[in-house]
C-alpha cells in the first residue's frame, strides 16, 4: 500500500522507498558540502548499513556516533557532536542526517539547529516512538540533568523518512514503548482509533504501516494548527506531565530501576485518567477498561508512598507550567481534552494510591 507524503510545517514526511528517492533528489539539487550521519552505537550496527545502501551520492559521508539511551541526551553529548563537526570541517552548507530513535532525532535536530547558527538536517527515525512522535513536529532538544527536554528549539527538518523496515531491528520492549504514544493518540482523538490500536495480539509488523501513517496524520493535524504549543498542541502531552516526572525520578535514583519513556507515559496516562474521572467525570467503566489494557501491556511501575511527594516535586519543571502553576491535560471523554487543569496535592496522592492498588 502506498502512503502519500504528509506536509508538516516546512518539512515533508515521506514513507518507505519514496523517502530515499526524495532524499537522493535533495542531495543532488542542494549539493551539500558534506554529509554527516548521526547514529548511536545500536543504529550504527543495525541500521547504518541498510541506510547507506539507499544513498546515491558522491558527496563525502562522515559518521558521528553517540552513546545510546536517555541518559546521554545531554548538552555534554551535544558538545561532543559539535566538536566532531568542527574537527571534520563541517560548514554552513553541510547537512546532518539523524538515523536513530527519539534521542538521536531530538539531539541531532538541536545540534544542527545551533551549529553555526543552524545547518539543515533530516530525520530518519528507526524506533516506533520516533516514527510516530519524536521526529515529527519540529521539537528538538536535550535533557537538563534528569529533567526531560528542558533545553531546545522548535526547528523543522528538511524532511522525515519513515521506513518501517527499521522496526525489524527493534527489541519488543522498545516497540511497546513507542506504542504508548499511539495509544495516547487514540485517547486524545477517537475511540475507534484506540480500539484499532489497543489489541496488540492482532497487530503485525505489516499492520503497523497504516497505524504509523494515521498516527503521523493525527500528530501533524495538531501541530499544524498550533505550532508553538499555545493551546491544542498541549493535548499531545496527555499522560506526559506525570509520566515525565516518574521517568525523571527513576533516572535520578540509582537504587530504582529506570523505565522506558513509553512505560512511564503509560503510568502517567493511568494517573491522568483517574484525575479525569475525578475532575471531569470521564466515564468510569471506560476508564477501568483503558487502565486494564495499559496494565496488561506495560505492567505496573513499583512506586511507594515515600516516592509520591518526590515525583510531585518534579512536576514544577514541566514545560507546560506558567505563572508558577502546574498545568495538566485531562479528558472528559475520548477526544475531549481539557487544557491547563490545576490539581490539588490531595487529588494527586489519590491518583497514586489508585495506581498502586490496581
Amino acid at each position: 500500500m502506498k502512503f502519500d507524503p504528509i506536509a508538516s510545517g516546512n518539512s515533508i514526511v515521506y514513507f518507505e522507498n519514496e523517502g530515499y528517492t526524495a532524499l537522493n533528489s535533495y542531495l543532488k539539487e542542494e549539493k551539500p558540502s558534506k554529509i554527516f550521519v548521526l547514529v548511536d552505537s545500536n543504529t550504527l550496527q543495525d541500521c547504518l548499513p541498510i541506510f547507506l545502501a539507499k544513498l546515491e551520492t558522491e558527496i563525502v559521508i562522515e559518521t558521528i556516533e553517540i552513546e545510546p539511551g536517555e541518559s546521554f541526551k545531554t548538552i555534554d553529548t551535544c558538545v561532543g557532536v559539535w566538536n566532531a563537526l568542527s574537527e571534520l570541517n563541517a560548514d554552513r552548507k553541510s547537512i546532518i542526517l539523524n538515523l536513530g530513535g527519539g534521542v538521536v532525532t531530538d539531539l541531532g535536530g538541536f545540534v544542527a539547529s545551533t551549529f553555526k547558527r543552524g545547518i539543515p538536517y533530516i530525520n530518519i527515525p528507526t524506533s516506533l516512538l520516533a516514527m510516530v512522535d519524536a521526529s515529527v513536529g519540529g521539537k528538538t532538544g536535550v535533557d537538563l540533568g534528569v529533567l526531560k527536554n528542558q533545553i531546545g528549539v522548535i526547528s523543522h527538518s528538511e524532511m522525515v523518512i519513515v521506513d518501517t523496515n527499521y522496526l525489524k531491528t527493534l527489541p519488543g520492549k522498545q516497540m511497546r514503548s513507542g506504542h504508548a504514544e499511539i495509544l495516547k493518540h487514540g485517547l486524545i482523538t477517537s475511540k475507534s482509533y484506540w480500539d484499532k490500536c489497543s489489541d496488540l495480539k492482532n497487530l503485525t509488523l505489516e499492520s503497523y504501516d497504516a497505524i504509523i501513517y494515521e498516527s503521523v496524520q493525527i500528530k501533524n493535524n495538531v501541530v499544524t494548527k498550533d505550532p508553538k504549543e499555545k493551546g491544542l498542541r498541549k493535548t499531545l502531552n496527555f499522560g506526559h506531565t506525570l509520566g515525565h516526572a516518574i521517568e525523571s525520578y527513576l533516572l535520578e535514583h540509582d537504587t530504582k530501576d529506570a523505565v522506558l519513556h513509553g512505560e512511564a507515559v503509560a503510568a502517567g496516562m493511568i494517573l491522568a485518567l483517574h484525575l479525569s474521572e475525578a475532575e471531569y467525570e470521564f466515564p468510569s467503566q471506560e476508564k477501568e477498561e483503558i487502565c486494564n489494557t495499559l496494565l496488561s501491556i506495560y505492567g505496573k511501575i513499583s512506586l511507594n508512598h515515600e516516592d509520591y511527594q518526590h515525583i510531585i516535586e518534579l512536576l514544577k519543571f514541566d514545560k507546560k507550567n506558567t505563572h508558577g502553576k502546574i498545568n495538566f491535560i485531562l479528558l472528559k471523554g475520548f477526544g475531549e481534552a481539557v487544557l491547563d487543569c490545576q490539581i490539588s496535592n490531595e487529588r494527586l496522592l489519590e491518583a497514586f494510591n489508585y495506581y498502586k492498588n490496581l
